[in-house]
C-alpha cells in the first residue's frame, strides 16, 4: 500500500489539512521551517500524488468535487444535475464521493480522499459534517460551499429556508381547515430540524393551535418513516394533516394508509417536502413544498469558480407550493 497524506502528517507531527497544502504547492499557511519539514520526510517516504503534476496548483484544475451523504432520498439528483451542467459550460469535469449516512468516520474519510487530490472546489450535498471533518475541510484551503443544508457554524451555503418549509406548509394546511398537523420524517435534534419544527410550530400558534408532543415525530427523511408514522399513530389517531418532511416519507404515508384503508385526501391529507418527480409517479399525487435544487447546483458552481469566495456567504434559494392531489380542504379524522 502506498504512502498517504495522513502517514506523512503522523511522521512530521502536523496535521493531514497541513500536508495536503503543502504537497499541493498552498505554501502561504506554515512557515518555510515546517514546509521543508514536510517535503523532506514524503520524499525520504516515497510519497507520490495520484493527480497530474500540471493540477498541483488548485486553481489549475478541471475538477470539480461532490461529496454527497447516502442517505436515502433522492432530491440530490436534481442538484447533481445542476452541477453537472454548469460545470458542463466552464470546462470543468465533476467527480462524486460518498460519505456515508450520518456515519462520521466515511465522511473524514470522504473528505480527505478529496483534499489529497488536485481539484477546484468542493461541493458538500446535505453534510452535516462532524467538527473533525469540518475542521479537516476548512484547513485544507480548498474552496467548499456546502448545498441544501443551512448552518450557524459560519461556514458557506446555499440551500432553502428550513423554518420557512416548516412554516409554510403547515399554514397550507391550516388554510384548508386542518388543526391536528403532524410534522414527520426528520432528524429533530439536527439544526435543520429544528428549524422546520420551529416554522412549524409558530405556524399552529398563529392560529391558536396548541400542538402535542406526539404530534412531531423524529425519523431520518426515509420512506420507512413515512411507514412507520402511521404505524406508530394508530389507525384512530386525531391527526387528519401530515407534513411529511421529504417525498419519499410523503410515500410512505400514502402506500401505508392505503394498506389500511384509509383514504388520502379523505380522510388524510398529506403534504411532502422536496417536490421531486417522485410527487408525480405516486397515486395520489403529492401536493409539495417544492425546493430549487437544480438552482443550488448551478450557484454552488458559480461560487466556487469566482475569485472572492466568501467564508460566511449563505443564499436561500426559492420555495413554491405546488398543490396536487393528496391534500383537500376540511379533512376527516383518521379511521
Amino acid at each position: 500500500m502506498g504512502v498517504t497524506i495522513k502517514d506523512i502528517a503522523k511522521e512530521a507531527n502536523v496535521s493531514i489539512a497541513s500536508v495536503s497544502r503543502i504537497l499541493s504547492g498552498k505554501s502561504g499557511f506554515n512557515s518555510k521551517k515546517t514546509i521543508k519539514k514536510v517535503k523532506d520526510i514524503a520524499k525520504k517516504m516515497g510519497y507520490r500524488k495520484n493527480t497530474a503534476a500540471v493540477e498541483l496548483v488548485t486553481q489549475s484544475s478541471k475538477v470539480l468535487a461532490v461529496i454527497v451523504s447516502a442517505t436515502k432520498t433522492n432530491f440530490a439528483n436534481q442538484i447533481i444535475n445542476g452541477i453537472h451542467e454548469e460545470a458542463y459550460k466552464h470546462g470543468l469535469n465533476v467527480i462524486i464521493i460518498y460519505a456515508g449516512e450520518n456515519d462520521p468516520q466515511r465522511q473524514f474519510e470522504a473528505v480527505r480522499t478529496v483534499i489529497e487530490r488536485s481539484v477546484r472546489g468542493i461541493l458538500l450535498l446535505a453534510l452535516d459534517l462532524s467538527d473533525e471533518s469540518y475542521n479537516l475541510l476548512k484547513e485544507a484551503g480548498t474552496p467548499y460551499i456546502f448545498l441544501s443544508i443551512s448552518n450557524n457554524r459560519g461556514f458557506p451555503f446555499i440551500a432553502s429556508d428550513d423554518y420557512l418549509i416548516g412554516y409554510q406548509s403547515t399554514k397550507y394546511l391550516i388554510d384548508k381547515g386542518h388543526q391536528n398537523i403532524a410534522l414527520t420524517g426528520l432528524e429533530t435534534t439536527s439544526y435543520v430540524g429544528k428549524k422546520r419544527i420551529k416554522g412549524y410550530l409558530d405556524a399552529l400558534n398563529e392560529d391558536g393551535i396548541i400542538p402535542k408532543p406526539e404530534w412531531v415525530i423524529d425519523g431520518s427523511f426515509t420512506y420507512e418513516d413515512g411507514v412507520n408514522t402511521l404505524k406508530s399513530l394508530g389507525k384512530s389517531s386525531e391527526i387528519t394533516g401530515i407534513v411529511a418532511c421529504s417525498d419519499f416519507v410523503g410515500l410512505g404515508l400514502i402506500n401505508q394508509a392505503s394498506a389500511w384503508g384509509i383514504k388520502v385526501p379523505d380522510e388524510l391529507s398529506i403534504i411532502s417536502v422536496d417536490g421531486t418527480e417522485v410527487c408525480e409517479l405516486v397515486r395520489p399525487n403529492l401536493t409539495s413544498v417544492t425546493q430549487s435544487f437544480y438552482e443550488m447546483g448551478t450557484l454552488g458552481v458559480r461560487y466556487l469558480i469566482e475569485s472572492n469566495q466568501d467564508d460566511h456567504y449563505k443564499k436561500f434559494t426559492g420555495l413554491k407550493i405546488e398543490e396536487r392531489q393528496s391534500t383537500k380542504r376540511n379533512g376527516k379524522i383518521l379511521g
